[in-house]
């Protein structure tokens, strides 16, 4: 067992994929809470689409840098997460039109630029389906200085985003800046994307933002308790996946999300208060 453990490890990209996997799933899980808690998960998809057109410029004015191309990718999120915050809110436009506005408008956009690159195919299928065993010392450095900034900024805003997430009105009337800390939060969401971005890539980022954290929904009752468990599964769905990817020659990002898919199906049956066997436990009592 032992061997069979330590075998991926003697390979340095096999050591960053791990440390890629871990980092993306504690921010991903933890900005995810607030997803799952607020209902955004098709803001989280969406903004995760909108991307394309970030990616697809930078890699024509880097040519392939994957530098260029994180920081593209990282002002067109917020761009695209501020202007559905905008649009939203100066409109008569509802949030979900917004979105799909946006969305639709944007992958187009980076549909366009993309097809005018004759080795598209190639060249940025990793960030259409992620590529975590490709992660360089570099793009390490980036996850953890970006991953920080988003958890302390979280942690330091805890009380805020609380109150502001389930009692806005509330909020309110404490003359909390309800739009800013808004705002702020679609900002962590887009920084959390495109950090996690070439982890599990566009088409599968929506799962790491909201399958461990509706797992953890599962499990726990108290917001910081959810954020810890959401993280853990996630880690651990990092880890698990990358094993089966390098044993099994699956796709490392595909991998993940099964597995964290997998953790979610047992959690809605066997969680002690919120799972399909609980509930079923319940039925019987309610006609007595």
């Amino acid at each position: 067992m032992s061997a069979w453990l330590l075998e991926p490890l003697r390979y340095a990209f096999m050591q960053r994929g791990f440390l890629a996997a871990l980092m993306v799933g504690i921010v991903c899980a933890v900005v995810g809470t607030y997803v799952v808690l607020r209902g955004m998960a098709f803001f989280g998809d969406a903004l995760a689409h909108s991307i394309l057109p970030g990616i697809a410029v930078g890699y024509l004015v880097g040519g392939g840098d994957r530098g260029v191309l994180f920081w593209w990718s990282l002002g067109t999120a917020i761009v695209a997460a501020l202007g559905i915050g905008a649009l939203s809110r100066r409109t008569q436009v509802k949030e979900d039109t917004a979105i799909g506005i946006i969305f639709a408008g944007a992958f187009a956009l980076g549909i366009a630029l993309i097809s005018t690159v004759r080795s598209y195919s190639v060249d940025l299928a990793h960030f259409l389906f992620g590529d975590v065993l490709g992660v360089s010392p570099a793009d390490l450095r980036l996850m953890a200085l970006f991953g920080a900034a988003i958890l302390f900024v979280v942690f330091f805003a805890y009380d805020a985003f609380l109150v502001v997430s389930f009692d806005p009105v509330f909020a309110r009337t404490l003359r909390l800046p309800v739009g800013f800390f808004d705002s702020l939060l679609l900002m962590l969401i887009a920084v959390a994307i495109v950090v996690s971005l070439q982890t599990v890539g566009v088409a599968l980022m929506v799962a790491m933002l909201i399958t461990p954290a509706a797992t953890a929904y599962l499990l726990t009752r108290r917001l910081l308790a959810m954020m810890g468990v959401a993280a853990l599964l996630a880690s651990l769905a990092g880890v698990i996946g990358l094993y089966l990817s390098y044993y099994f020659s699956v796709a490392s990002g595909a991998a993940i999300v099964l597995v964290s898919t997998f953790f979610f199906g047992l959690a809605a049956l066997f969680a002690p208060e919120r799972g399909w066997l609980a509930a079923r436990r319940r039925r019987p009592s309610a006609h007595t």
